[in-house]
């Protein structure tokens, strides 16, 4: 008979050579419990297919493919045709359907995941493995359903901000193969869009290559016509003598009856004709902007940088000057952005113009996708508040992937002002011509691509933190580049 080993003795007591066929059990029914968690995670209803309900685990797995198949597919074609991304993004049934679908996942994943902790036998596992299985279980379901709601969230926000922020008018075919969208700027409150608006200009944007020239008219012009066959042309034939051209919105609010009952603001409506009868364009779109909800959207998208020349005061306006934006290229945030684009302290409209004209090319060239994503829910309600447009929904593909194209091209401005034209006695048949000459030569050099432009000698005359003065007109309002001007 061969010799016994004698056990191994450890602190006086008796150790097994090796783990009990018991403990060995335990640990593949807690590896198993395991395995069928990750295959949940993996290919969701792979977890029933092979230890539960087949018919669950079938439909699971299946739906799971498709998903996968259409996330894949969408991917290769947004990678290929970016623009598609915009096309998608912007519908707002497409964008009902995938919340839809994506709180549908959040629930059925959860659902399958406490499936598979069932399958795992959680009550044939010791207690220390039982309390793991619990927490792995727990931390998977909550990270996955959490992840799905959290992306059902921002696709919601998405189609409430085109929901209530776009409506359903009249679609606007180009004019000239040019999409005319007048925009206007007030300090009204949220619902308040029939106030005076503080700035007026119109983005001419070309129907295929979205390159971009700003017309700004100046607020206090006057004795202009109106466009033929308006409300106002009938009520002023020789031109508008009641006040400058931000009293026309005050005017025709005074004088609603006019208008009959169309749901549009008189206001605007009367200020569209304006426009359209000085610059010689037809207006396609309209877009009031609220200066406080700007702030907001700056703010949204972590600041701006603008070169600020001289120190713009913050306050005046009626109020004092409590402090000033100092000099240098450098970020702003939403507040001092704000006060940079309206300052009029020590300075006039027209170099107040001109700084206006600078943070928009600014705020069109340097918002980038990512920051967009990353900001995306502060930037909706921003938007949301802060914008009143009469664009309809089916049309916010198009004009987001003109934004797109436009942000990699030359942005032109030309501003209806001293010493150029005499705003109290405009020559209209001047202002039509300088309209025309600036969009023909903006069309001739649509299709390079911008190139950095050298900053302004540092040896022009600076007035009102504008680059040139009253006398000799300001950079900004009459540029080829904005960028180079700015």
């Amino acid at each position: 008979m061969p010799p016994v080993s004698s056990p191994r003795v450890l602190d006086g007591h008796e150790a097994p050579a090796r783990s009990s066929a018991a403990d060995r059990a335990a640990r593949v029914r807690f590896r198993r419990a395991l395995a069928l968690m990750a295959m949940t995670l993996v290919a969701p209803g792979s977890a029933q297919l092979t230890a539960g309900n087949r018919r669950v685990g079938r439909l699971a797995l299946r739906v799971w493919l498709v998903v996968v198949a259409v996330t894949l597919l969408t991917g290769l074609v947004v990678l290929l045709d970016p623009e598609k991304a915009v096309t998608l993004g912007s519908k707002a049934w497409l964008l009902l359907v995938v919340r839809t679908a994506l709180l549908a996942g959040a629930v059925g994943w959860a659902v399958l995941f406490m499936d598979a902790w069932r399958l795992g036998q959680p009550l044939s596992l010791g207690l220390a493995h039982r309390r793991a299985a619990v927490g792995v279980n727990g931390v998977l379901s909550l990270s996955v359903a959490g992840s799905l709601l959290f992306g059902a969230h921002l696709v919601g926000v998405q189609r409430d901000l085109i929901v209530t922020m776009f409506g359903s008018s009249e679609v606007a075919g180009s004019a000239d193969g040019r999409f005319n969208v007048l925009l206007m700027g007030g300090d009204s409150g949220a619902g308040r869009w029939g106030l005076r608006p503080d700035s007026m200009t119109v983005a001419s944007i070309d129907a295929t290559t979205g390159r971009t020239v700003l017309v700004s008219l100046p607020r206090n012009m006057q004795d202009f016509p109106f466009a033929e066959g308006s409300v106002m042309a009938e009520q002023f034939p020789d031109g508008f003598d009641a006040d400058y051209l931000n009293g026309v919105s005050t005017w025709a609010q005074d004088n609603a009856e006019l208008f009959g009952d169309s749901e549009e603001d008189p206001g605007v409506q009367a200020t569209v004709s304006a426009v359209e009868g000085i610059t010689g364009l037809e207006v396609s779109y309209w877009a009031m902007v609220n200066l406080q909800g700007f702030k907001d959207l700056v703010d949204a998208v972590g600041g701006v940088t603008l070169t600020v020349r001289q120190p713009i005061p913050v306050g005046g306006l009626g109020s004092d000057v409590y402090d000033y934006i100092e000099p240098g290229t450098r970020r702003l945030n939403g507040f001092e952005t704000l006060w940079y684009a309206r300052a009029r302290e020590g300075s006039d409209d027209y170099s107040r113009m001109a700084r206006q004209k600078c943070v928009m090319n600014a705020m069109l060239q340097q918002v980038s996708p990512q920051s967009a994503l990353q900001n995306f829910e502060k930037i909706a309600q921003a938007s949301s508040e802060m914008i009143s447009t009469n664009l309809p929904a089916s049309e916010l593909d198009r004009f987001m992937s003109l934004a797109m194209k436009a942000k990699e091209q030359k942005m032109s401005s030309l501003s209806l002002v001293p010493p150029m034209i005499n705003t109290a006695d405009p020559d209209i048949d001047l202002v039509q011509r300088k309209v025309a000459a600036a969009i023909e030569k903006a069309e001739g050099s649509a299709a390079p691509k911008a190139k950095p432009k050298s900053k302004p000698d540092s040896t022009s005359a600076v007035t009102g933190g504008s680059v040139g003065s009253l006398s000799e007109g300001y950079a900004a309002n009459q540029a080829g580049d904005l960028s180079g001007a700015c």
